[in-house]
């Protein structure tokens, strides 16, 4: 009878190197932990305008919304208190990965100590006002410097590894922790959202409040992601992955209930989700299957002009009227038919010469519905009053009473269209995870390898394109009856950069990272209005950004993961083994 025995314990990691750049402040690592936290509680109590902002007396109104009561501190100052507070006791005590927190706590404290001093700055008269009378006070300049403080004593004297935490509890508890979990995370969706209030392209003012708030989340999620919850949260919802689908779903479909369950945000969610399915589309043909597509969203034009033309509009030629449901399939599997066919050339060709004809099959498409070819397009008029989706006599964009609930409208159009992108996720997981997605990933990876092992890739890349056409056309049948007009200016060359750019930004091959790069992409206009004439500046700007930082993605693939990291961390030892006596010795 075989015994399982104890392993041996994992050696002891080295202390980290001091940084080669920064070795003369090695030995002041804690006393620059200290005084950041320090400047940076100082800076959040302090003036930060030296004017009346904001029609309102100093100090409530006059620095963005500090204070709303004597001793009340709100608004980004509670950021940089809550900041200031951690730094301090992370510097004294000594925690798993401490280095690695530390410096996103600053950055982040660098984040919104920048943009509300840029705003108070242009507010008061200019950039030039940051030394002028009327401009910023002492409370950004030393809020600032408590960031960079905190900095450069978290990499001064090396970073350690990120922690592995080895805690596993009983099932129960790892559901709660879950449940937990995803509703933080819902709260923060909806936080996010509402930040500074609708996007306007007069409101300046929001436009700073929403990205200092981002920049307090972004130092946040650093912090936890540093600490290894994050790392160890994703390996809880792995071990119970069918629950955590479940509970995600929920908490999408729950979005309504929060402060972003106005109209406005409903609509922008809805489209959040028709752009989030369609890049799960083109993550299949780029992430998977390595073929560069600069001419998608041709597919979702197909898809909607397919059900504008079979949902009964006044402007149809065809004049039918069909349930949903068909048209919707009807539309995938036209679009479908278009991948296959502009798959063909894939045959013989790779690289820059592919990009080149995905792009000139998406340029055919757009001039052919400006020109109205047989009617199908409406041309310049494009093809109006499509008919709402409804169900049991309800429109889907009208208001929704439930008891005594009052659901804005569009709701309906919001759940459809999270369960479309939950169906689709389901088609992508298991394509990833089936035969043909391992080939699809072998040619990405080395076709003429592939084709050596005895994979036909002709057929196989030509799937990849079909399969995506379809998720396409899909999700175009949805947008033609969400928008109720279809017009070829809504599927130029631009949206189809933009749907590479949120593959790209999210991580190939990735199924979060399709919708986290959708959202960011479509979601930042939204708040940013006022900045809407610098959006393809801002997008090559967060692209350099992530391949220099980031090569991989925000959630990368774990192989591309291990191709494209700029250094391996090793792993330290388990922080712990609590699992209630349920765990065997060794396991993890």
């Amino acid at each position: 009878m075989t015994t399982l025995e104890k392993p041996p314990p994992a050696p002891a990691m080295p202390p980290p190197s001091p940084n080669s750049r920064l070795a003369p402040l090695a030995r002041y690592t804690t006393a620059l932990r200290i005084a950041g936290g320090l400047l940076t509680l100082v800076g959040a109590l302090l003036p930060w305008a030296t004017f009346v902002l904001n029609e309102g007396p100093y100090p409530e109104k006059s620095t963005l919304e500090f204070f709303s009561a004597p001793f009340a501190v709100t608004g980004f100052r509670l950021h940089l208190v809550l900041f200031g507070i951690a730094a301090i006791v992370i510097a004294l005590v000594a925690v798993p990965g401490r280095e690695r927190i530390l410096r996103a706590v600053g950055w982040g404290v660098v984040a919104v100590a920048v943009v509300n001093g840029l705003y108070i700055a242009v507010e008061g008269g200019g950039l030039g006002a940051i030394t002028a009378a009327d401009g910023v006070a002492f409370g950004a300049v030393v809020a600032l410097i408590g960031g960079v403080l905190l900095v450069l004593g978290a990499t001064a004297g090396g970073l350690t590894p990120v922690p592995v935490w080895k805690w596993r509890f009983n099932r129960y508890l790892e559901w709660l922790i879950l449940l937990v979990t995803y509703a933080l995370l819902l709260l923060l969706v909806s936080a996010v959202l509402t930040s500074g209030g609708q996007g306007s392209a007069a409101n300046v003012y929001a436009g700073a409040v929403f990205l200092s708030f981002l920049g307090a989340v972004g130092g946040l999620l650093g912090a936890l992601h540093a600490s290894g919850l994050l790392t160890w949260i994703g390996a809880v919802s792995e071990r119970h992955r069918v629950f955590s689908v479940i509970v995600l779903l929920a908490a999408a479909l729950l979005l309504p209930l929060t402060g972003a369950g106005s109209e406005y945000w409903m609509t922008v969610a809805a489209n959040i989700g028709v752009y989030a399915a369609t890049a799960i589309g083109l993550n299949i043909v780029v992430g998977l299957a390595g073929l560069l597509d600069l001419g998608y969203v041709a597919f979702l034009g197909i898809g909607a002009f397919v059900a504008a033309n079979f949902s009964g509009a006044a402007a149809s030629q065809i004049g039918i009227e069909l349930p949903f449901p068909l048209v919707m399939v009807i539309s995938a599997v036209v679009a479908g038919i278009f991948g296959a066919i502009v798959g063909s050339p894939t045959l013989r060709v790779r690289g820059d010469y592919l990009a080149i004809v995905t792009l000139a099959f998406g340029e055919i498409f757009v001039r052919s519905a400006q020109n109205n070819i047989g009617g199908l397009t409406g041309g310049s008029n494009a093809i109006p009053g499509i008919p709402p989706v409804s169900l049991f006599g309800t429109d889907f964009n009208d208001a929704v009473q439930i008891g005594g609930l009052q659901l804005a409208p569009g709701v309906l159009y919001y759940v459809l269209i999270v369960l479309i992108v939950a169906a689709v996720m389901l088609v992508f997981a298991n394509l990833k995870n089936s035969r043909l997605g391992r080939a699809w990933i072998a040619i990405r990876e080395d076709e003429d390898a592939a084709r050596a092992m005895g994979i036909r890739t002709g057929p196989i890349k030509i799937l990849a394109f079909l399969i995506g056409a379809t998720l396409a056309g899909f999700a175009g049948a949805f947008f033609a009856h969400k928008t109720a007009t279809v017009s070829y200016e809504s599927f130029r060359f631009l949206e189809s950069v933009t749907l590479l750019a949120a593959v790209i930004l999210g991580g190939m091959g990735t199924i979060p990272g399709a919708v986290l790069g959708a959202s960011i992409l479509f979601v930042l206009p939204e708040k940013l209005r006022e900045f809407s004439d610098y959006r393809l500046l801002l997008f090559g700007i967060a692209l350099i950004l992530i391949m220099r930082f980031r090569p991989q993605g925000l959630v990368p693939d774990r192989h591309r993961r291990a191709e494209l990291a700029p250094e391996s961390e090793p792993v330290t030892a388990p922080i712990s083994t609590a699992d209630g006596g349920n765990t065997k010795a060794g396991s993890s």
